[in-house]
Order: C-alpha cells, then structure tokens, then sequence
C-alpha cells in the first residue's frame, strides 16, 4: 500500500528497541560491540541491514532519518551528512575524478560555486557554468565526457527555476549524472527524481529540521549510488551526522509538511500584497503569475515554496528597511520558523566578484525573505510598515 507523504513523516524507518519506545530513541554511541571475534571478522566483511560498526559509517539513529527522508523523497536510500556543505561537497567529490567534466548552473550559493571552481577544479576537474535558465547552453555545454551536471531546482537568490527535465534529459542522453540542491522545494513539493534526477540533496539545516537548531545534511538516490559511490566517501572522509542531530531532524519530520504548507500559503499572502508597493522595484517569487518561470513551477512542484526575494533599489534603503523590522530578523539562514531577512550581495555571496553579482542579478537593493510561521498579518503589517520607514530613493 502506498503511503502519503504526511504518514511516511511520521513513521518511515521507525526503529525501537526492546522496550518499545513512541518517541524514537537517541543512540548516543559511537561503536558497537561484537558478541565474539569471529561476529566481528563477519560484520566487518559484509554488515546485515541493522548491523553497525562505527558511527562515521552509519548509526541506528542516523539510519532512522536516513530512510525517513527517503522514503518521503521517493529515493532508494540516503547518507546523511554533518551539513548542508558536507552533502554538496560529499556528493560532487564522490562522484568525479581527475579528467572529469561537470556542467553547473550559473546561480549557486557561493560555497557551492567555491566547490566546484576551487576544489574540484583543484583535483582536475574540468567545470563549465552555464545559464541555467538558457537550454541552449545546456545542449553545448554538455559533452560524451560530461559526467555530472549540478544546479539548485530554484536558486539562491534569485529564485529562478530551472527544467529539470529537460536539463535531466540531456545528461542523461550522454551518460551523464543529475545532481540537484532542491533545498528551496523541499522534500514537501519535491518531483525531482520523478522528474528525472539521479541525486537529490538538501540540508537538512533548513526547513527539514526547520527550528534554528543545529546542522545537517542528506545525500538520496538510489542504493547503487548511495552505498556503492557515496557510502565508501563520506565514511572514509568524516562527514557523517552526528546521532543527535540525527534524532532532531527525525522529530522534526513528522511536522515538516504542516509547517511548510503554512509557510507557503503565507508566502503567497505577502507576495501578492507586496505587488502593489510602488517603493519595490521587483518582487521575485516563483508562486506569483509575474515570475517568468510560474508556469514551469506549478508543473514542477505546485507551489512558490517559502521564499521569496525584494528589490528595494539601494543598499541604503535595503539597511534602513532591515533595521526597521520588528518581528522578521536578520540573519543569514532560511527555511526557520522565523521569518528571516538577508542582504545577499553583504553577507552570502559578499565575495563574488561585482561582474559575477551583476550578472547574477545580485543588486545592491536585493534582499531575500524567508517567510517563517508567524501570523501572515502581523508579518504583513512589520513589512509594510518597514517600507515606509526606509522611505523612497531621492
């Protein structure tokens, strides 16, 4: 029987002990005990299903979000990882070698782009960054010897959605690897492997564990790609989640459809009311009719997700907006349960070069709003009120 999602959130890779716990447990451990040393010569040679040996390989608590994410993804398995980062870097370094080639979108998070130009291409590894949103440039960009392609389902700041079909559809047409960071769809909206990707990545830092408190990363594909490629990596490199914060995100799960839902029709609320300001020089979100990639959004995921982007003409008028704000706070994160405001071109892609942020659409007036679970008129109220207070450019 297939499950929907919601169910699957609150009850996929259950694991109880003897004592037949509701709330699942935290496995604070980092090894394991063998019952003799031949039990140890065996599981080191091929461990069972529920058989561990050192928590940078694997943990019932981990393994537990591990298949709960999964399951809720639509992929075969999953490896966590300690970040977001840890799962970018673990899957893309994996999955290359020296002489490799690899397309990626233009617009990526800077650590994302500092990944691939800096240390993959450190190691040999040949990278083109394209257009994303240009499928031409896809089609010339990816060769025979082209072995991955990696973009961000909607990017970061800018909020365009790419095909992934069509880009999927190319890769694959070569032999070629999709690797997605669908950190903006969330596992809620997510279509992506439907839709025709190999790996999907998210962290978990965001909307998954949702709360402001603590790290974590996922890797999911299928079991050939998971435990025959990025299993053998990331056990011997040390990026494994912690038990702990393994047990945050698995609570966490069972209410992230709720939260996110709710983070939705609120985003869509104030998009739509923030239209009509006359002091905006652009509101960018994927879930209103003006976004140029609407259509292609509804197709892919059904909603605009919980983000959206600003353009209050100057870095001036963006500072005194964000200091005028008394409920939506300055930081750096996205996905929370608080609202959040981030002024991109100073904080998270501060250090790409101005020809870069220019043609990234990265303008000194951009912020990014990541819409949180407080009431939508009361957010409304602190946004509009904030507009007014930075006044209008002379």
């Amino acid at each position: 029987m297939t499950r929907d999602k919601r169910t699957l959130a609150v009850h996929a890779g259950t694991r109880r002990s003897q004592f037949s716990e509701m709330s699942e447990a935290i496995y604070m451990t980092q090894g394991f005990a063998y019952a003799s040393a031949e039990a140890a010569e065996a599981r080191f040679e091929q461990a069972g299903t529920d058989e561990f040996i050192y928590a940078r390989y694997g943990n019932p608590t981990v393994r537990m979000f591990e298949e709960r994410i999964a399951a809720l993804e639509g992929a075969e398995d999953g490896f966590a990882t300690a970040s977001g980062m840890a799962a970018v870097h673990g899957a893309l370094a994996a999955m290359t070698k020296a002489g490799d080639h690899v397309v990626a979108a233009r617009a990526l998070f800077g650590s994302c782009l500092y990944v691939l130009e800096d240390v993959l291409a450190r190691f040999g590894v040949q990278v083109t960054l394209v257009d994303g949103l240009d499928m031409q440039a896809w089609a010339e960009a990816i060769t025979p010897q082209t072995r991955l392609v990696f973009f961000e389902s909607i990017s970061n700041p800018t909020l365009e959605v790419i095909d992934i079909a069509q880009v999927s559809a190319l890769a694959h047409a070569v032999g070629a690897y999709v690797v997605v960071d669908n950190v903006f769809s969330t596992p809620v909206y997510s279509k992506a492997i439907e839709l025709g990707v190999d790996v999907v990545i998210y962290s978990a830092t965001k909307h998954i564990d949702g709360q402001g408190r603590g790290l974590g990363g996922v890797i999911l594909g299928t079991k050939d790609v998971i435990r025959g490629i990025i299993e053998p990596f990331m056990k011997h490199t040390g990026g494994a989640m912690s038990p702990f914060n393994a047990w945050m995100m698995v609570k966490s799960l069972e209410t992230l459809e709720l939260r996110v839902r709710a983070q939705v029709e609120t985003a869509n609320a104030l998009a739509e009311a923030l239209l009509h300001r006359k002091d905006l020089e652009r509101v960018i979100y994927p879930g209103l009719k003006t976004h140029p990639q609407f259509a292609l959004t509804q197709a892919q995921m059904g909603a605009g997700g919980t983000v959206m982007a600003l353009d209050v003409g100057s870095k001036e008028r963006a500072f005194r907006f964000m200091n005028a704000l008394e409920i939506i706070l300055i930081s750096n994160n996205l996905g929370d349960s608080k609202s959040i405001i981030t002024h991109p071109a100073t904080t998270t892609h501060q250090r790409l070069p101005q020809a870069q942020k220019d043609l990234l659409g990265i303008t000194s007036g951009l912020l990014r709003f990541s819409v949180g679970l407080e009431s939508a008129r009361d957010l409304e109220a602190d946004l509009m009120a904030a507009l007014d207070a930075a006044g209008v450019e002379a």
